[in-house]
C-alpha cells in the first residue's frame, strides 16, 4: 500500500456535464477553494460557501453560463481566463442580463505562471477546441513538495481552421498529481480532421449542384466560424459564384473574431491579409450578414445560410426559394430542433435533414494519448454522457496504471497522493458476451437481456433494423434510427431494373466503389449512371 500524504486535495463536482448539462467543479487544494468553470445557471450560489477564485476555460455556455449569477453572488471573487475568452463570453447573455451585472476578468497570458493565492500558482495553456480555450495547471507549494492539478476544460489535439490543437509536446514533463479531463466522445475514434472537413464540403457541394439551399444551425461561437473559413478557403468553393449569409449571434461572433486576429494562428492572419476572413461582397464566394428573407432572392440561388442553433428554423424556410438541405452537427449530445419544430419539418416535402461530423473535442484515442503523456496519479473524467465516461474509465490501459474516477453530481472525490500507485476499484464493465449461430442463409446473434438496461438501447433498437460493417477484424453493429430510415425512403425511389447507381454492383453506402469509374470513392445519387455500370447480377 502506498503511503498517503496528509495534504488536503479533493474535488466536488456540482455538475459533471452528463447528457448536455453544464460543467462546474469545486477543487479544494490546501486551504484554497477553486471553482473550475461555471456552466450551471441553476446552482443556488447564495447557499454555497465562498470560493477564493474562479476559472473559466472557454466561452461555450455549458462552461460559462452560470458565471453572471456567480458574479452577482460573489462580486469580489476574481475570475481568471484568457483574453479571447473574455471577449467572446458576453455572447452568452442577453442585453437585459448584461445590464444587470457586468463581468470583469483577470486576464492571464499563455504559459505565464502567476501567483493567485496562498502558496498557489496557476498557468494557462491553449487547449484547442475554440479560440481562447484554455487548460489550467494549478500548483500548490509546500516545504516538502509541490502538488499539481491540471484541468483540460474542453480540448482537441487536432488543428482546426481557426485554432491550433492542444500541444501535447508542450505539456510533457508536467506530471500532474491529478488530471481532470473531458471525455465527450468516450472511446469513439474519428477520421482525421481534414477528412471530416472534406466530407462536409462534398455534401454541401452536392446539395448546391442539385439546386438545394443549405441551412446550417450552429452554436454562436466556434463551429459556425470554422465552417465559414472552410467555405472561404476550400478548393471546391474558392472563386465560386455563391452567396453565403450569416445571421444572429453567429455573425456577432465573427465580428469579435476580426477584432482578435492578432490572437489567431499565423496562417489565419496571413489569409486575412489577402482577403477578408468573413465579410466580403467582391471576392467569391460572397459572404454577408443576413437581414431578412427578402435579401436572399436578390442574391445568387441556391445559397448557404448559417443561423443560431436555437433559432426558429421554420421562419427561414421560404418555399419560394426552392428546396432546402438542413445540416445538423453530429455532437456527443446531439442537437435537435424542438419536438414541435421537428414534426413540422418532417412534413415539409421541400426539406431534407441530415447530420455531419466536424468534431470539436478529442476522440478516445487522443484522450488516452494525452493521459499517457502526462502520467497523473489520479484521473477524473467529466463532460460527456455517463456511458461514454464509464467506457473510458473501464479501459484496462487506464485502470492498470492510474486511479480513475468518473463521479456523479455532488459526489466528493478524495484525492490522496501516494508515493506508489494504489490499485483502484474497477468500474462496472460495459462489454457483453453473446452467441451466434448460422441457420441456412441467416445468422442469428444472441445477446444477454441486461444490455437493454443501458439508456442507449432505446435509440439503438428504435426501428429494429441494424447495419453491420467490418472494421478491420471486428464486425460493428449500428442501429438505424427512424430519421435516417425516413430519409432514405423519402429520397428518389429507383426501381432495381433500371441501369443506375442504385442497381449497380459497386454502389454501397451512397458511394461508388468501381475502380474503373471516375467517381470511385465519391458519394453519388442513386439515380446516377456512368459508362462502367455493372448490374447487381451477372445476367443483368
Amino acid at each position: 500500500m502506498s503511503s498517503k500524504n496528509s495534504f488536503p486535495l479533493s474535488c466536488l463536482p456540482y455538475s459533471v456535464g452528463h447528457n448536455g448539462e453544464g460543467v462546474s467543479l469545486l477543487l479544494n487544494m490546501g486551504e484554497n477553494r477553486i471553482l473550475l468553470d461555471c456552466g450551471v445557471s441553476e446552482l443556488d450560489f447564495l447557499e454555497l460557501a465562498p470560493v477564493d477564485l474562479a476559472f473559466c476555460s472557454h466561452a461555450h455556455r455549458d462552461h460559462c453560463g452560470g458565471l453572471l449569477a456567480f458574479h452577482q453572488a460573489f462580486p469580489q471573487t476574481p475570475i481568471y481566463t484568457s483574453e479571447v475568452t473574455a471577449k467572446l463570453i458576453d455572447l452568452n447573455w442577453s442585453s437585459e442580463e448584461k445590464t444587470q451585472a457586468s463581468l470583469c476578468y483577470e486576464i492571464v497570458d499563455w504559459r505565464s505562471p502567476i501567483t493567485v493565492g496562498k502558496n498557489l500558482q496557476l498557468q494557462l495553456f491553449p487547449a484547442g477546441h475554440l479560440p481562447g480555450a484554455a487548460a489550467i495547471l494549478l500548483t500548490y507549494h509546500t516545504a516538502k513538495r509541490d502538488y499539481k492539478v491540471m484541468y483540460t476544460g474542453d480540448f482537441s489535439v487536432s488543428n482546426f481552421q481557426l485554432v491550433e490543437g492542444l500541444s501535447i509536446e508542450n505539456l510533457r514533463g508536467i506530471a500532474p498529481d491529478v488530471l481532470i479531463v473531458e471525455g465527450s466522445y468516450g472511446t469513439v475514434r474519428h477520421p482525421h480532421r481534414r477528412q471530416q472537413e472534406k466530407q462536409l464540403m462534398e455534401r454541401i457541394e452536392k446539395a448546391l449542384i442539385a439546386g438545394e439551399n443549405v441551412l446550417l444551425p450552429v452554436p454562436p461561437v466556434g463551429l459556425g466560424q470554422e465552417i465559414l473559413k472552410l467555405l472561404r478557403s476550400h478548393h471546391q468553393f474558392t472563386g465560386r459564384d455563391l452567396d453565403i449569409w450569416v445571421d444572429g449571434k453567429v455573425s456577432l461572433a465573427c465580428d469579435i473574431y476580426l477584432e482578435l486576429l492578432s490572437q489567431f494562428p499565423l496562417s489565419v492572419q496571413n489569409f486575412a491579409k489577402h482577403q477578408s476572413l468573413f465579410w466580403d461582397d467582391r471576392v467569391c464566394p460572397r459572404m454577408s450578414k443576413f437581414k431578412s428573407l427578402e435579401d436572399l432572392p436578390q442574391g445568387k440561388l441556391p445559397c448557404i445560410l448559417l443561423i443560431d442553433y436555437d433559432s426558429e428554423i421554420l421562419s427561414y424556410l421560404s418555399p419560394e426559394l426552392g428546396d432546402w438541405l438542413i445540416l445538423l452537427p453530429e455532437a456527443p449530445q446531439e442537437y435537435h430542433p424542438s419536438t414541435t419544430a421537428w414534426d413540422s419539418l418532417k412534413n415539409l416535402a421541400s426539406v431534407t435533414i441530415e447530420t455531419y461530423l466536424l468534431a470539436e473535442h478529442s476522440d478516445g484515442r487522443n484522450t488516452t494519448q494525452l493521459i499517457h503523456n502526462l502520467r497523473p496519479q489520479h484521473i477524473i473524467f467529466v463532460h460527456g454522457s455517463a456511458n461514454y465516461l464509464v467506457e473510458l474509465a473501464t479501459l484496462a490501459e487506464l485502470c492498470n496504471r492510474y486511479q480513475v474516477h468518473s463521479p456523479s453530481n455532488g459526489s466528493l472525490v478524495e484525492l490522496p497522493i501516494g508515493d506508489r500507485f494504489i490499485q483502484p476499484k474497477t468500474p462496472t464493465p460495459t462489454h457483453y458476451e453473446g452467441e451466434l449461430s448460422e441457420t441456412g442463409s441467416y445468422i442469428t446473434i444472441i445477446l444477454p437481456d441486461s444490455i437493454n438496461n443501458d439508456p442507449r438501447w432505446n435509440k439503438f433498437a428504435d426501428t429494429g433494423i441494424i447495419e453491420a460493417k467490418w472494421q478491420g477484424q471486428e464486425l460493428i453493429l449500428r442501429g438505424i434510427p427512424q430519421r435516417e430510415l425516413l430519409n432514405s425512403q423519402s429520397q428518389s425511389k429507383v426501381a432495381l431494373d433500371l441501369d443506375c447507381c442504385r442497381s449497380c454492383r459497386y454502389y454501397h453506402h451512397q458511394r461508388c466503389w468501381n475502380q474503373a469509374s471516375p467517381l470511385c470513392g465519391f458519394k453519388v445519387i442513386p439515380e446516377g449512371y456512368c459508362p462502367v455500370f455493372e448490374p447487381l447480377t451477372k445476367d443483368g
